[in-house]
């Protein structure tokens, strides 16, 4: 007998104490969709290689390593050394970055020298110029020698001299060959491609030969699409001359592809068997379109099928390098795409699962992945992409894994629009110790929207309660846009393959636009559970520009909502791109009305209130917003294992010994001090180390055997942040959980930066109300850098103390340099923070799309003196304009300790 279970997710629970959360959208279906999860019929090792991602980075930080080592990107590709197509992502600058972690494999687009789209205008070179190989620079003249020969040759010497893993790197000679970049007629030009194509597999050779390096790896040929006449050409050609790709590309980049791509594999695999040619791993080096970035359920289509064929694959570069192909949030936040590649990347050391979806091979479908990590004793099922219900047909879960009993946690990630900062998906559903009848469950899972997605965990009964809404996670309730009560605003409706899939989708497929009339306004009746604080989140795009709008709670004034801007450079963007606002507002328990207006007074439009609105969220904060992070979604690494021992004092908790470490990824919605409570147990005396963001912040004791509840209150930065646990003596963690401590935020000193003493070139502006800036007292300091006297300093006034600290920067970064198609070609700036003389910290700072318009970086510093000053500036280039810098102690007095029980 099958074992049913009602999973209520977050859509379906609507005034309920579990979640708080309103119905689904109207749109969405009453039918229920089966997707079946076979965890005994294995299909191989888990890749991994689907998040792969073309010029996702931009400058080292950009993202930050808390982004990348999150989302565990293990493949990239990335702009050649001399590169001039864009103005970042060179592969040697970011590979420290890159490979700090996950990654595996860079890829480099040699052709990407050429600072034109299409490469070099389109045309073949011929030998007009002569190379200096030491610098790539040229001069009008010819030498003899074909001049992209040339380029390959100086860009594959740069890579051998100057990485420190070169043998790491995959070089692809032809970008697209097919589509307009030097070989696009096939029938005239294949003798000369295939030409080409030896001379630069054979240069590439031979310069790794020259410095003993063996076999340089080379990918192609890199068409548009699948090509079987080109590739059953170029292959044949390559075994003939011994030049096979050791990794062969090609792109899938429309709609339909999500029909067409396994039946394209399988013909490339069966091209393979006919020439006689053993596998070759593949790489799809550009997948999906504008509309599948950022959005969970889009994206779990993609990496289904590429997972289902074990080979990598990278987003596609539409807009500007450094944000994981629009898939994070700020410049350090996650949107929920980020969320959906951090859950497929939890998958690495597992085996995945036979999952059979109601339509393979169908555009915009549900579709899924599943997985058992053995080692662990975790089942776990990714999903989404359909508006209907949908019932989980499990089986297979193997009862000398799983026991007889099992505890399940479904978590859902909603679409927050591109630049929307999403917060740790919610546990919508759990169920703890449910019988598992002869390996099979069955899961009734409500969903919210087809953007969204879900994650399942499946483990066996645990020590701690497993529930939706209890203390790991705070009330919190969510309406789309357009089912607000709207006066003189407009819903659209946005079909998914619309455009060719030159968009970017709204949640529920709505939003609501044309809120540019003084008496624009969207009104939500919501009732709230008590008296405190509760924080507004509001998505929606300000295009181009920062804006804001009035929050009138209950017909009165209660502040407003300041919108930072959004790329909004064109029509595939303005709109669009959807970013999000948050401010507190004061509740006491019951019913009110939430009222966003475009004007304060009813009469005259605030700044750049003309903003798109796609969905709103009101979560209560005065309890510290907790957020749990039990075991069962640690990622575990060199040698720790989830403990399922009947004697455990912490069953399914974290075996922590040694050099063993488990990795969490924990949300905050804003930058300050958070207590970071630890449930842990020893066998006598021991310690968990955590670190936070890469630096050794806090350590929690216990003297002896026993159960323990540890705090430490340590500052967070907006955003993601990667915290590592450890224990050199062994202890075994159940949870992590993070509770906002707003009150400690006073122990940071906030320095407004036309406040600071301003050195050589620096200088304030003040900026006019009518530009709806978001600077603090719209008052910023510019002309930073660009030599070293130039900077901003900051006194010791009230951080006198050594000791670790996070120098928070309010910025604007709106450079572009250089002319593309249809990329904006943004630079990231470099800004240098020295104690006195000697530099304590650096980083990028990433595009923030209008120079009146501020976010915020972190950077980690230790200072050594009482007295020495910060200077914050760039000895060579331009550093970014700066709004207000904040100083935060890393860690608040000592971590404590006490028995959960005896």
């Amino acid at each position: 007998m099958r074992k049913t279970m009602t999973i209520a997710a977050a859509a379906a629970v609507a005034a309920t104490a579990v979640t708080g959360l309103n119905p689904p959208p109207a749109a969405a279906a009453a039918e229920t969709e089966v997707l079946s999860v076979d965890f005994a019929d294995r299909t191989g090792d888990f890749r991994g290689g689907a998040t792969g991602t073309l010029y996702g980075f931009g400058d080292e930080g950009a993202p930050t390593q808390a982004l990348v080592n999150g989302a565990h990107i293990t493949n990239t590709s990335q702009k050649a050394p001399y590169g001039t197509q864009h103005p970042s992502g060179d592969a040697v600058k970011v590979e420290d970055g890159f490979f700090a972690k996950h990654g595996e494999d860079m890829y480099i687009y040699v052709q990407d020298y050429y600072p034109e789209w299409p490469y070099n205008g389109g045309r073949l070179p011929g030998d007009d110029r002569t190379y200096d190989l030491a610098d790539g620079t040229y001069t009008e003249a010819p030498n003899g020698v074909w001049d992209y020969l040339e380029v390959v040759e100086f860009v594959a010497e740069a890579v051998a001299t100057d990485s420190d893993r070169p043998q790491d790197y995959v070089f692809i000679p032809f970008n697209e060959p097919d589509g307009g970049n030097w070989y696009p007629d096939w029938a005239n030009q294949k003798d000369r491609f295939l030409a080409d194509w030896q001379a630069s597999y054979d240069k590439i050779q031979e310069v790794w030969a020259r410095h003993g390096l063996g076999h340089a790896r080379i990918g192609g040929p890199g068409d548009t699409r699948w090509q079987p006449e080109r590739s059953a050409d170029i292959l044949a050609f390559a075994k003939e001359h011994d030049s096979l790709p050791d990794v062969f590309i090609w792109h899938e980049l429309g709609i339909d592809n999500l029909a067409n791509y396994r039946r394209n594999f399988a013909d490339y695999r069966a091209l393979e068997a006919e020439l006689g040619i053993d596998p070759i791993p593949v790489n799809i080096t550009e997948y999906g379109m504008l509309r599948d970035m950022g959005v969970p359920g889009q994206l779990v289509q993609w990496l289904a099928m590429f997972e289902d064929t074990k080979v990598d694959a990278q987003t596609a570069y539409w807009n500007y390098a450094g944000n994981l192909s629009d898939n994070t949030a700020r410049p350090n936040g996650a949107n929920a795409g980020w969320w959906m590649f951090k859950w497929y990347g939890d998958l690495a050391g597992s085996e995945t699962v036979r999952v059979t979806p109601p339509s393979p091979d169908t555009v915009d479908t549900l579709q899924g992945i599943g997985a058992v990590d053995e080692a662990n004793r975790r089942a776990t099922v990714l999903f989404g992409g359909t508006d209907a219900d949908v019932s989980l047909d499990l089986s297979g879960l193997d009862a000398s894994l799983f026991g007889d009993r099992v505890d399940v946690e479904v978590r859902e990630a909603a679409l927050t629009g591109a630049e929307g900062l999403a917060g740790t998906p919610r546990v919508v559903a759990a169920h703890d110790g449910v019988a598992v009848d002869d390996g099979a469950l069955e899961l009734q899972v409500a969903t919210y929207d087809r953007y969204a997605a879900y994650q399942v965990v499946i483990t066996p009964d645990q020590t701690r309660d497993i529930e939706a809404g209890a203390e790991g996670q705070a009330w919190t309730a969510v309406s789309e846009a357009e089912d607000l009560a709207l006066t003189d605003a407009t819903v659209y409706t946005h079909d998914p393959k619309g455009s060719g899939g030159w968009q970017f989708l709204a949640s529920g497929g709505q939003d609501v636009g044309s809120f540019n009339k003084p008496t624009s306004k969207a009104d939500w009746n919501i009732e709230v559970p008590g008296d405190g604080t509760y924080r507004l989140q509001v998505i929606g795009g300000a295009p181009g520009v920062p804006g804001r709008h009035a929050l009138f709670v209950d017909g009165e004034a209660a502040g407003t909502i300041q919108y930072a801007a959004d790329l909004g450079l064109n029509s595939t963007s303005k709109w669009q791109y959807r970013g999000s606002a948050e401010v507190l507002v004061e509740l006491a328990e019951g019913g009110h009305e939430l009222s966003i207006r475009s004007s304060e007074d009813g009469a005259n439009l605030l700044p750049n209130a003309d903003i798109t609105l796609d969905k709103v969220s009101l979560t209560a904060v005065s309890g510290g917003e907790p957020t749990a992070y039990p075991a069962s979604t640690f990622r575990l690494t060199d040698g720790a294992t989830l403990d399922w021992a009947r004697n455990a004092p912490l069953r399914g908790g974290a075996a922590l010994d040694g050099d063993a470490r488990a990795d969490l990824y924990a949300t905050a919605i804003e930058t300050g001090y958070h207590d970071l409570v630890v449930d842990w147990a020893s066998d006598g005396n021991s310690s968990v180390e955590l670190s936070v963001n890469g630096v050794p912040t806090a350590t929690l004791d216990a003297a002896r055997k026993g159960t323990w509840r540890s705090t430490a209150r340590v500052h967070l930065v907006e955003g993601i942040n990667e915290i590592e646990l450890r224990s050199p003596d062994g202890a075994l963690v159940s949870s992590l959980t993070t509770v906002r401590a707003r009150e400690s935020d006073d122990a940071a000193v906030t320095v407004e930066a036309e406040e600071a003493v301003l050195h050589g070139a620096a200088s304030a502006t003040t900026l006019a109300d009518a530009t709806g800036t978001n600077a603090s007292g719209s008052t910023f300091v510019g002309w930073i850098g660009g030599g070293a006297d130039n900077y901003l300093e900051i006194p010791r006034d009230g951080f006198a103390a050594p000791g670790d600290y996070d120098v928070t920067v309010h910025y604007a970064n709106a450079e572009l340099s250089g002319d593309h198609d249809y990329n904006p070609q943004v630079v990231d700036r470099l800004l240098q923070v020295r104690e006195g003389g000697e530099e304590v910290g650096h980083a990028y700072f990433r595009y923030t799309y209008s120079w009146d318009s501020f976010s915020q970086r972190s950077i980690a510093v230790t200072l050594s003196t009482t007295d020495q000053t910060l200077r914050l500036g760039n000895t060579e280039a331009w550093a970014p304009n700066i709004d207000k810098v904040v100083i935060a102690p890393r860690l608040l007095e000592e971590p404590t300790t006490v028995g959960l029980r005896k």
